[in-house]
């Protein structure tokens, strides 16, 4: 079988550092061996500390390097940085005060902020010819609006619909923290926070429902899927008239 590359939304905490993991030593079923590992972290333009991230990776890599015979060398990995600041702002921050009102007063930053990456990462992955898209996201998280069933069903429908596969690999396993823990701690990796840039709407409250996180998607997808289009067929004017149609 030809091996391809695969993508993973890397922010350095403990989930995405064990799917990298995962990947890397080729040891999940729904993982397919890669050729190389794309490790995808996102700016929002609203994170901290950020260097924390490619340094949890280099001590990962290392650590992991460490563990494999030398002639059998680790999965090769690269640590790009992918900005979607702008496109946050247009699904949120610079609409919050219309946007609100219209969804029943939630706070849905988050859930923005999670759109747009996996925009950016759509646009990375047709670009590179990246077919498999992983995302770290966990049954012991799902109270956060971006990890629940919403979320992922829709997100994960819209991907394939740019021939991209996303998935959640560790989302069943991954229903304890302790789970977490002994799996990385089995490789010799940091169990604990730190290594994940520190975000200011980070875990920030929410009483948004399901269901109205998935009308708020509703509205939101086609509006990203005509972004997404005009961005990959380089129509630049197109692409800011998506959410600025009186421009």
């Amino acid at each position: 079988m030809i091996k391809q590359d695969l993508a993973i939304l890397f922010s350095g905490g403990t989930d995405s550092l064990s799917l990298y993991t995962l990947a890397a030593v080729r040891k999940h079923p729904e993982i397919p061996s890669p050729r190389v590992i794309h490790l995808l972290c996102m700016l929002n333009g609203m994170s901290r500390f950020p260097a924390f991230t490619i340094n949890r990776f280099k001590m990962a890599e290392k650590i992991l390097k460490s563990q494999v015979p030398s002639n059998e060398p680790l999965t090769e990995s690269s640590f790009v940085e992918l900005d979607m600041g702008r496109l946050f702002q247009e699904l949120w921050l610079d609409k919050y005060e219309e946007l609100m009102p219209k969804h029943n007063g939630k706070n849905l930053v988050c859930v923005a902020c999670k759109l747009a990456m996996h925009a950016r990462a759509i646009i990375y992955c047709v670009e590179y010819c990246i077919p498999l898209l992983l995302a770290g996201y966990a049954k012991k998280q799902s109270y956060f609006p971006e990890q629940g069933k919403a979320f992922m069903t829709r997100i994960s429908s819209f991907s394939e619909s740019f021939g991209i596969i996303t998935r959640f690999p560790v989302y069943n396993d991954f229903d304890d923290e302790m789970i977490t823990k002994h799996f990385l701690e089995d490789h010799g990796l940091p169990s604990t926070g730190g290594g994940e840039r520190k975000c200011l709407f980070s875990q920030t409250r929410t009483t948004a429902t399901e269901k109205e996180i998935g009308i708020y998607l509703d509205d939101m997808l086609p509006v990203v899927n005509k972004y997404i289009e005009s961005r990959l067929e380089g129509r630049l004017n197109d692409s800011a008239r998506c959410f600025h149609p009186e421009i």
